[in-house]
């Protein structure tokens, strides 16, 4: 009998690589209060929502903001990663994703997004992905960003799904520290040297084994 009856994924470095547009556009909104973000501060803000991300930037850069400017900055943001995003399509999916998605479809496996980013059916739109997903959970729909376990759990019930029978993938430790807490199995998907409290870590959806498929779906 199989372990796990749904999977939920992010985004921003799962189905797509936009990490970069996030990070040029932050990049791009530092200049205006006078802070070069660096590669390395880049790394503490990924996964985390757009509040948080913006949080974290303030304290790098040791600057306070109004509540005003704060909200101002935020739409700023936005608006500089959606003109980095508006060229997005098909052939920006990751490698193994699409063939990954239709092997759950075919499993009758339960899917989910699950995106700390507002913008993520935007995203999925343009990536011709929405109908693989039987949910979408974005910024719009949590209060608590990762690593609270707020988004996955949230899938989990819409999926009608036990915790101990969801399995994650992730690419940033905010977000694998999430779905640990949330007392969900967790892959990761990038640098297994960068990232910890996790099983498994593979480069992309292709080196996902036939022998892995098997034990757990």
């Amino acid at each position: 009998m199989s372990l796990i009856k749904a999977v939920l994924f992010d985004l921003d470095g799962v189905i797509v690589d936009t990490s970069n547009h996030h990070f040029l556009a932050w990049k791009k909104l530092c200049l205006k209060f006078g802070h070069n973000l660096t590669e390395n501060e880049n790394e503490f803000i990924k996964g985390l929502s757009r509040e948080e991300s913006l949080i974290k930037i303030i304290d790098f850069a040791n600057l306070s903001f109004s509540e005003e400017k704060f909200n101002q900055y935020l739409i700023k943001k936005n608006s500089y990663y959606l003109d980095l995003i508006n060229t997005i399509s098909p052939k920006n999916i990751l490698p193994g994703v699409k063939i990954f998605l239709k092997y759950l479809k075919k499993k009758s496996i339960k899917t989910s997004l699950c995106s700390s980013s507002k913008n993520a059916k935007l995203v999925l739109k343009k990536l011709d992905l929405i109908s693989f997903f039987d949910f979408i959970i974005d910024g719009n729909d949590i209060k608590m960003g990762k690593p609270n376990p707020e988004i996955f759990l949230t899938a989990s019930k819409k999926l009608k799904t036990k915790p101990k029978n969801c399995l994650v993938f992730e690419d940033a430790q905010s977000g694998i520290d999430a779905a640990n807490n949330a007392g969900m199995i967790v892959f990761g998907i990038g640098n297994k040297n960068n990232l910890k409290n996790l099983e498994y870590c593979f480069t992309d959806f292709l080196k996902i084994t036939d022998n892995l498929k098997n034990k757990f779906f």
